[in-house]
């Protein structure tokens, strides 16, 4: 005989709710040059056919939702974030009614910090479901596109999680290779916080109690060697003070 809860589950019958799908969305971050980059694909079909977007799609019925993150943004930008040392995060979770056209569609959004030497960005390769992938900087795409869907607000608040969490803790580490000059963390804040300048002798005497020498010294741009640092405790006591932008 069926206990109480199995007969419940036998009886129940979900098409009487209405359908919802589950999608996930990325954001990318990347720092090169000093400036804040992060990768977009341009849609291939409809809905916003041509339109800028942020990687992702719909999860799959055997998938939980980073799976999935993972497998859109190979599948769309040809990146692979395990091959590269990144961290990633769930960011929100997106459920307006209206936010796509086709259905009712809830996305669970993801924040991706991805190491680089600061010189250069992974070659980017679109997928089926993409007519082209983008590196493009941040700041800029904020100032002058339209994206599809809400991928604007939800670009909008990864870069302030990013920008928030740099302020009391080594996050902006998570945007380098392991070891680091203090020269390529201080352009990380100034990317991040799309600052033209922050001044070296107070960055260093913020950063060092935080970060471990290495002992060991890499050529800096202008041929002078540079300490190695790596990261020795998470948070900053005190914080860094941001500044405003573009100052």
């Amino acid at each position: 005989m069926a206990t109480d809860e199995e007969q419940f589950l036998q009886d129940y019958t979900p098409g009487e709710y209405p359908p919802v799908a589950l999608a996930v969305d990325l954001v990318v971050f990347a720092v090169t040059e000093s400036t804040l980059y992060a990768a977009f694909v341009r849609r291939g079909g409809h809905p916003f056919k041509g339109a800028l977007a942020l990687p992702g799609g719909f999860v799959g019925a055997d998938e939980d939702a980073l799976a999935a993150a993972r497998r859109e943004l190979e599948e769309e930008t040809g990146l692979e974030l395990g091959g590269h040392r990144a961290h990633i995060e769930q960011l929100a979770t997106y459920s307006s009614p209206q936010r796509d056209p086709r259905m009712r569609v809830v996305s669970v959004a993801h924040l991706a910090l991805l190491p680089t030497d600061g010189r250069a960005l992974p070659v980017l390769n679109p997928g089926t479901d993409s007519a082209a992938a983008h590196w493009l900087p941040v700041y800029e795409v904020l100032a002058g596109e339209t994206l599809a869907f809400d991928h604007g607000e939800i670009l909008t608040a990864a870069l302030e999680r990013l920008a928030g969490k740099i302020e009391y803790t080594l996050t902006a580490a998570r945007l380098l290779p392991g070891e680091f000059t203090l020269y390529q963390l201080r352009r990380v804040y100034q990317a991040v916080w799309n600052t033209g300048r922050l001044d070296a002798g107070n960055f260093t005497r913020k950063m060092t109690g935080a970060l471990q020498d290495t002992g060991r010294k890499a050529i800096g741009d202008k041929g002078a060697p540079a300490a190695l640092f790596t990261v020795r405790e998470e948070y900053l006591s005190p914080p860094m003070i941001r500044p405003a932008a573009n100052s």
